[in-house]
């Protein structure tokens, strides 16, 4: 498999604090992960370093074998699709934030209203919600609304932050399905729910892997 994001030694410290340490994760095209433990162990912390909005204290992380710095943080950037914790992404209504998502270069071309109608129908959404002000859904309509940006801009890597957290057991199941099922999307997600804990998700448990590791100096 093609490897897009390896990570060797990784350390991050806050202060004393050791965050992160002498971490090591590999992800290949079409791979998803799952990225399990309690909170504060340092998922978000993992997730901040592959855009490149945090530095690793030492040790490497390489997109397609090149070394990750601030001009390539850039251009991965533009290849990621972030959901965080926080579903709140903008104010308006709907339709008007998809149309100004759509309207950036790289997304340019890529709101297509058929896919956007039958995603909707398939998380449970009428299509009245595009029409609403986005500030005045609920936060399971808001992380939908979130996951349905993500999936219409098709970009190489998916980084998804507890984006069940909201969702009802079926809505949950659903949308594990969307991502787990198509061999093409590279996922990395972090989540309690158990529901992501299938067949073809490989499980990192991250509080398990630093137990007893010191490789930060």
């Amino acid at each position: 498999m093609e490897e897009l994001i390896r990570m060797e030694k990784v350390c991050v410290t806050a202060g004393d604090r050791s965050i992160l340490s002498g971490f090591d994760m590999s992800l290949c095209r079409g791979e998803k992960v799952l990225i399990k433990g309690r909170s504060g162990i340092g998922k978000t912390t993992l997730f901040r370093l592959l855009m490149g909005f945090r530095k690793p204290s030492s040790g490497a992380i390489y997109f397609d074998g090149r070394p990750l710095d601030a001009g390539l943080a850039w251009d991965i950037r533009k290849r990621i699709a972030h959901i965080s914790q926080d579903s709140d992404i903008g104010e308006g209504r709907v339709k008007e934030m998809l149309d100004e998502v759509f309207s950036y270069n790289e997304n340019k071309g890529k709101l297509d209203p058929d896919r956007l109608r039958l995603l909707m129908s398939e998380l449970s959404l009428r299509e009245d919600v595009l029409d609403k002000r986005f500030e005045n859904l609920s936060g399971g309509e808001k992380q939908r609304i979130a996951i349905i940006i993500s999936l219409l801009t098709r970009k190489d890597i998916f980084l998804l932050d507890e984006i069940t957290s909201d969702l009802d057991a079926g809505l949950k199941k659903k949308v594990v399905d969307m991502f787990v099922s198509d061999p093409s999307r590279t996922v990395l997600v972090i989540s309690h729910d158990s529901e992501w804990e299938r067949e073809g998700v490989r499980v990192i448990d991250l509080e398990r892997m630093q137990e007893g590791v010191n490789d930060c100096s």
